[in-house]
């Protein structure tokens, strides 16, 4: 384990990094929740079985501190402020939106230099990260390997059409949610779910009997959905 932090370029985020061996050939990029750090899924790696695949490099950035208005202003990790109760999509903070995504770019333009493409390239998130993946990766302008959205939503929606990349039209998209979830509604993930495949967006769906949180059934869906993904492109 490492962690990584620039000193000269400010949107480049300190990052917790795993790698499955050697000289990586592709990359995910895992965006934490609020109130945790890149620490919080570092455990992750190793329940996963990546012996078929070539090296991978996870990253696990460290989303910058803000004050939260619904937490009463205090300041935590937070990928974006959130200004209403209801958690409803479309209340969250714009600005902070873009901001993270801005910096999402960067982490992705780090792993270009490092010999990684993008098509090599998954971007993972779980509840906030997960929005800002899915916000970042339909709008990044090169193709990438995939898209992972856990426990979230789809944010700006009105926004989506005029700023879709082309590139990530058909992008294969993970997206999961639990039944039971008490923090963001089911409802909102599964509404997220059926508007990107209203729009002809490769959503592959998948639902379970949790709240929130990344259970052992997800997990396995996962990794079988990663090997798909990467298993071509790595």
């Amino acid at each position: 384990m490492t962690s990584v932090a620039s000193n000269t370029d400010d949107l480049l985020l300190e990052c917790v990094e795993r790698q499955t061996g050697e000289s990586p050939k592709c990359a995910v990029i895992w965006l934490h929740g609020l109130g945790a750090d890149g620490h919080d899924f570092e455990p992750i790696v190793d329940e996963f079985d990546f012996d078929q695949l070539p090296a991978l490099r996870f990253v696990f950035p460290h989303a910058p501190m803000r004050a939260v208005t619904i937490n009463g202003g205090f300041v935590m990790r937070a990928w974006y402020d959130i200004v209403s109760p209801d958690f409803a999509p479309g209340r969250e903070e714009a600005e902070g939106v873009r901001q993270s995504a801005r910096q999402v770019e960067a982490l992705i333009a780090r792993e270009n230099e490092r010999g990684i493409p993008d098509a090599r390239i998954v971007l993972a998130g779980f509840s906030q990260g997960g929005v800002i993946a899915l916000h970042a990766g339909l709008r990044h302008r090169q193709r990438l390997a995939g898209i992972l959205a856990l426990s979230c939503y789809l944010p700006m929606t009105d926004t989506l059409a005029a700023e879709a990349s082309k590139a990530n039209r058909d992008v294969p998209i993970f997206m999961a949610h639990g039944q039971n979830d008490p923090v963001i509604p089911y409802d909102f993930g599964k509404r997220s779910s059926k508007l990107l495949k209203a729009e002809k967006y490769a959503v592959d769906w998948h639902s379970y009997a949790a709240e929130h949180t990344v259970c052992y059934e997800e997990l396995q869906d996962i990794e079988a959905w990663l090997h798909k993904v990467l298993a071509d492109v790595c």
